[in-house]
């Protein structure tokens, strides 16, 4: 019997190959704890929040994140090798996640926010490559790509931007500090990125670190002020408030997370070890107080006027109820024939909530004792569903039902009813933050933005050139 030798060696060879591909797929302890490592780190930097838009294609990219220069989407991370980052070095995923420059040398837009990133340790980014290479299941799909109109599409003068905003250093720890403040600080400053969202941006969209947490608008919410100081910011919290609202989205008395913050608890916050939520209270407690020049007392303190009980309300609205045809429920025009109609069910006539906090008290509510019902305006429009520790939290949004002028009225009552009540909303507004709020600069600031980013880049070859001529002249 002939063996046909070449065939036989090639079997052979794909044999141990096939071995050794199964003793690659089946982690050693240690791989393993450094996977479930990076998949803590991945929740804690809330990776999914961008770049997961569908449960069963986890990573993938393609959210729509809306900027002032159009909708940039977001990549796929995962492990494919055609659409994310399967054929990413460890060193071309840290300069992704540190740099912003992916393995093609392409620059990302500050959408991803790697001036936050540019902190992690070496460890840490050790630990995110293996859960991303390891623990994420490919998904071959692409993600849409981002189309923005000149010169924004022209991603080599996020150069220029970087510069300007983005310093690359990693986060060194304070010695004159405790463990607990430092490691708060890494998950506030860096890992968390809460900077990202809770401090002001200047006109080329880069953080304004003189403000450093000290509240931001994004979009059609407002991220508030959480520094220290006790009007402004969270000095009047508690350590054990600020903890428990950072694990269930809420806190009696302080007020409850909507929008991305109700997001950001639900996808990653929750899921965070005691030890870290204690940190960050820790580190939020000890940041340097910036008082917001209009802020007279702290947000949460504002108790209503007390006129509007529910013997008021039922005296002057009889018999509205929800989608009544009579009197009409598309004619209701008075802010406390809406607040009746839509609201008081649930949050009461007296605007108490309930005893159980099911339904949250308007009084002692941090997103009515505002400068701006920003957030209030966006909450009636959109609604709150928000589910931690296997407890859900929701609340309609009546955006479709409600014209702006009504939804004006309504929160201009709930305002001036139950929190601030010098604020007065304007139909004006609401279309404003229906459409997902203020731009925050137009584009001719953005033009003057692009041109100062490309004036940085010329100015900065003209130096390199010269400094490399004089070198020559010296050697010469």
């Amino acid at each position: 019997m002939k063996i046909n030798l070449k065939l036989s060696t090639g079997l052979a060879g794909l044999a141990l190959m096939m071995g050794a591909s199964s003793a690659l797929a089946a982690p050693t302890p240690a791989e393993s704890d450094l996977i479930s490592r990076g998949h803590y780190l991945a929740v804690a930097a809330d990776c999914a929040a961008c770049h997961t838009v569908s449960a069963d294609k986890p990573m993938a990219g393609g959210l729509a994140i809306a900027s002032p220069f159009g909708q940039i989407y977001s990549s796929n991370i995962s492990p494919s090798k055609q659409y994310g980052i399967g054929n990413y070095s460890e060193q071309q995923f840290a300069r992704a996640l540190r740099e912003g420059v992916n393995a093609q040398g392409e620059w990302l837009y500050p959408a991803m926010p790697y001036p936050s990133y540019a902190g992690l340790s070496d460890a840490d980014v050790s630990a995110l490559y293996a859960y991303f290479m390891q623990g994420v299941k490919p998904v071959e799909v692409a993600s849409t790509p981002t189309q923005l109109s000149f010169p924004f599409n022209q991603r080599w003068l996020m150069f220029g931007w970087n510069m300007l905003f983005a310093n690359g250093k990693p986060l060194k720890p304070d010695v004159t500090k405790s463990a607990e403040w430092n490691r708060g600080r890494y998950l506030v400053d860096a890992l968390g990125h809460c900077d990202a969202c809770h401090t002001p941006r200047n006109i080329a969209m880069g953080e304004d670190n003189s403000q450093m947490l000290a509240g931001g608008q994004l979009g059609a919410w407002f991220a508030p002020n959480i520094t220290s100081d006790p009007v402004s910011g969270i000095g009047g919290w508690s350590h054990d408030e600020l903890v428990t609202y950072l694990r269930t989205g809420a806190a009696v008395g302080k007020g409850q997370a909507a929008g991305g913050m109700a997001e950001a608890v639900e996808k990653s916050l929750q899921y965070l070890s005691e030890s870290d939520l204690s940190a960050i209270a820790t580190y939020l407690k000890e940041t340097p107080p910036i008082r917001n020049a209009k802020d007279t007392q702290p947000a949460y303190s504002f108790g209503g006027t007390g006129e509007n009980g529910e013997a008021a309300l039922r005296a002057n609205n009889p018999g509205i109820e929800y989608h009544k045809s009579q009197p009409g429920y598309a004619q209701l025009t008075d802010g406390s024939q809406l607040y009746s109609a839509n609201c008081a069910s649930c949050h009461q006539p007296d605007g108490k909530g309930t005893a159980d906090n099911a339904y949250p008290s308007l009084i002692h509510n941090s997103a009515l004792g505002r400068d701006n019902a920003d957030n209030l305006v966006a909450v009636i429009i959109n609604g709150i569903n928000i589910n931690t520790q296997g407890h859900g939290r929701l609340m309609p949004g009546v955006g479709d039902t409600l014209s702006d002028d009504q939804v004006a009225k309504l929160a201009t009552y709930v305002m001036q009813s139950f929190g601030n009540p010098a604020i007065k909303v304007s139909a004006e507004q609401v279309t404003t933050l229906r459409a997902g709020g203020p731009s925050p600069m137009n584009m001719l600031y953005a033009m003057m933005a692009a041109g100062g980013a490309l004036v940085v880049v010329v100015v900065l070859a003209f130096w390199l050139y010269r400094r490399r001529k004089s070198a020559r002249h010296v050697l010469e």
